[in-house]
This record gives C-alpha cells, structure tokens and sequence, in this order.
C-alpha cells in the first residue's frame, strides 16, 4: 500500500470513528497509534504514546486557554449577555427586524466575551428569544438569527480557535486574535443588513418593536460599560504589544471576575464557572494530545508531504487550489465539530498554502470562517441543535431559518478570498 493510500484509508477510519460516536480525541489517538504500530512496532509506538501527553500541551502558550475560557465563563454567569440584549434592543427596536438586528450585535458583542460558538447560542436563545415570540417574529428569523451569530464566537477574539492554529502553524495569536477582527464585525454586518431587508420585504418576518426614550437608550448602556472597557484593554493590550496572549488572557478573566462581583454573581454560578473552565479546558487540551498522535503517524509515514506533493502535482491555479481546500471543509464542518476539523486538515493544507505563497494569516482566517460554517451546516450543526434545544423551535424550522445566513456566510467568505486586507489590514498596522 502506498504512502497517499494509507493516508487516505488512516482519514477515513478517523472519520468513521468519529461518526460512529467515538469521542474525538480517542478516535485521534486509536487511528494514530494502529498507525505507529503499523511503521515502527508496538513498544516504540507504546513509548510515543507515553510521551506525547506531556509534549504536546506543556506549552506556555497554553495557558490562554483556560484563562480566556474562564474570562468567558465569569462574563456568562455575571448575566452580561441580558445587559449586552438590553442595550442593543433599546436602541435599535422600531428599525424592522429591529429585534432580530438587536440580537446579532448581542451575539457579536458577547461573541467577544466568551470566544465561545455554542455559548452564544445558548445564552442568546434563553435570553433573547422569548422576546422575539412575545412581538411575534417569526420562529426561522429568530432562531437562524441565534443560531448564525452564535457562530461568530469563535472568530471574534478572544477565540480559542485561534489560540490552537496559532501553536499548530507557530503563527502569533495575537496576531490571529486581531486579523479576525474585522471578519467577525464584516459578517455580523452582513447578517444586519440580510435581516434588515428580510423584514422590510415581508414585516410578518420581523414586525418594529416599541420606541424607546433617549434616556432609556442611554441608560441601557451603564450595564455594558464595564465589560466594553475590558474588551477594549484586552484587545488593546495586544494590539500593541503590551500583552502576551497568556498576559491578555490573566487581564480578562480577573477583570470579567471583579465585573461578576460588582453584579452580585451568586457564589454557586463562581463555582460552576471554575468547573466548566476545567472541563471545557480538558476537552480541548485532549483532543489536542490525540491529533498530535494522529499527526505523528502522518508525519513519521511520510503521509503529509505525500498528500501536499499529490495536490500541488495538479496543474491548477494558486488561488484555485485554495478554494478547493477551502471547500473541503463544508463537508467536514458538517460531521465533525471545529476543533476537530482543524487538527485533522491544518497539519496538511498550511505548508501547502504558504508553499505557493499566500499569507498564513489571512488562510488561517479563512480556515476559522469555514469551520464556523460548519457550526450551522446539517447534519451536525452544533449551534442548531443547541438553539432547537433551547427554543423547542421544531428542528425543520430552524433548519430553513439558517439557509438565508449560510448563504451570506458564503457571500462572506468570497469577500474574504477576493480582499485579503479585510483580514490583514489590522494586523498590518500592529506594532
């Protein structure tokens, strides 16, 4: 069997593995292993496997997992995300859709507290849909709403994606945190607009809320303030190379922690903040150690250059070649979740993207936007079954409500691939 076969046959197993319900991490490590015992026997592969834990996470660069997971989970149980809807519906409530618009700038905003796709969704399904029911939206607008912002979690930093591409690729994440910047607000203001003109061709979609007061307006803001300031010196604070990302992310999650206990966080929703941030941090940090087997395997067979050389050997254009990668990650978003996706196909398609000369950065953004697709792309569709969940919305409906936001995610994502300094403007400027 040749070296491309066996690396096609070693993606497949992982594959079936992962939908067959296998835990990602194990199917990593089982596919990986059989692999190493296949090349070079059973006790060095036995002796890899004992030493890989503790190569592949004892990274400082690590360490702004947890952190910027805590930061997110100290902004969910401080009830931000109510302060964060409050704010935007006052403001933009008699505009039509204005409910729906209000929800998407919620979900970017909160999208920029927690870095987290699945808990934007959750926390703006219990919290901004009941009010889209009682003024009558329609349940497709409303839950396609939740479920595409939510997406936007894991572009807009502080995003744990990034912290991951950024040790697989050697890239700087705070690099990676801002490049994604302006993606994230580019697709929620695509979002914006779609609604806006859903609503205003057909108002049953999304009928203009009550008027509120400048006054009310205003006031609504004095319950955002605080985390707005910290986003701002997070952000900030790498932006200008004040911070490292490790640095930013012991800023945030102290910060996020003081703004909990000025709202009067129950003691109890603290602790459950610190358990989620383990056990959300455990899920990462194995996965992690069981694509690194994985792509040990690959390695060591000669399985990745093999699968670089066999692309680069079809004579197509550069930027032709990128979009067939890119493409290859709308079918794979639709089984397995983010994470895995990117430690499974990273590995391979970075050298070959840098080896025809584009920049890492800007393909790295473009990797986290498919994969954010993927998050609302059937048949797993992750932030889908999380709103249906939440909503009781009946899961036909919320399928047919994402369609209008997939397509402008592709809409989004062609911009992105046509205009490279959407990504790497602000980067540029970096100091």
């Amino acid at each position: 069997m040749d070296t491309l076969t066996i690396g096609f046959v070693a993606i497949v197993a992982f594959l079936v593995l992962a939908l067959l319900g296998l835990p990602l991490a194990f199917s990593f490590i089982t596919v990986g292993f059989a692999g190493l015992v296949m090349l070079r026997g059973a006790v060095p592969a036995m002796a890899l496997l004992g030493e890989t834990p503790y190569a592949s996470i004892a990274s400082y660069l690590l360490a702004a997992v947890p952190l910027f997971v805590l930061m997110g989970q100290f902004a969910f149980y401080s009830g931000i995300s109510r302060d964060l809807f409050n704010a935007a519906h006052k403001w933009m409530s008699r505009l039509p859709g204005g409910l729906a618009q209000a929800t998407m700038l919620a979900c970017t905003a909160f999208a920029a507290c927690t870095g987290s796709s699945v808990a934007s969704a959750a926390t703006m399904s219990a919290v901004a849909y009941p009010e889209m029911e009682r003024l009558n939206y329609s349940p497709r607008l409303a839950t396609g709403t939740i479920a595409a912002g939510g997406a936007l979690g894991i572009l807009i930093p502080p995003s744990t994606i990034f912290i991951i591409l950024g040790i697989i690729t050697e890239q700087s994440i705070g690099t990676l945190f801002i490049a994604g910047f302006l993606p994230g607000l580019m697709l929620a203001g695509l979002f914006i607009i779609l609604i806006f003109v859903m609503s205003r061709l057909n108002p049953s979609l999304g009928p203009p809320g009550e008027p509120s007061t400048w006054k009310e307006k205003f006031t609504s803001l004095t319950g955002i303030w605080g985390m707005l300031v910290l986003f701002i010196l997070v952000l900030g604070g790498l932006y200008f190379g004040i911070f490292a990302p490790s640095e930013a992310g012991t800023v945030g999650a102290f910060g996020a922690f003081i703004l909990a206990l000025t709202k009067r966080t129950p003691r109890n929703s603290l602790l459950k903040a610190l358990v989620e941030t383990a056990q959300t941090t455990a899920y990462i940090l194995f996965i992690l150690i069981g694509a690194t087997v994985f792509n040990t395997f690959l390695a060591l067979g000669g399985v990745s250059s093999a699968i670089s050389n066999w692309i680069l050997s079809f004579s197509i254009p550069p930027m032709l070649t990128v979009i067939v990668i890119l493409i290859v990650y709308i079918p794979l978003g639709m089984f397995i979740d983010p994470l895995g996706a990117i430690l499974l196909t990273v590995p391979v398609f970075y050298p070959i993207v840098t080896g025809l000369g584009f920049d890492p950065i800007w393909f790295l953004v473009l990797v986290c936007v498919m994969t954010e697709l993927g998050l609302i792309t059937p048949p797993v569709a992750i932030n889908v079954y999380v709103v249906q969940g939440v909503t009781k919305v009946p899961m036909e409906e919320v399928f047919r409500g994402i369609v209008p936001f997939a397509l402008v995610f592709l809409v989004g994502i062609a911009l992105l691939v046509a205009f490279p300094q959407i990504s790497l403007f602000l980067p540029g400027t970096m100091k």
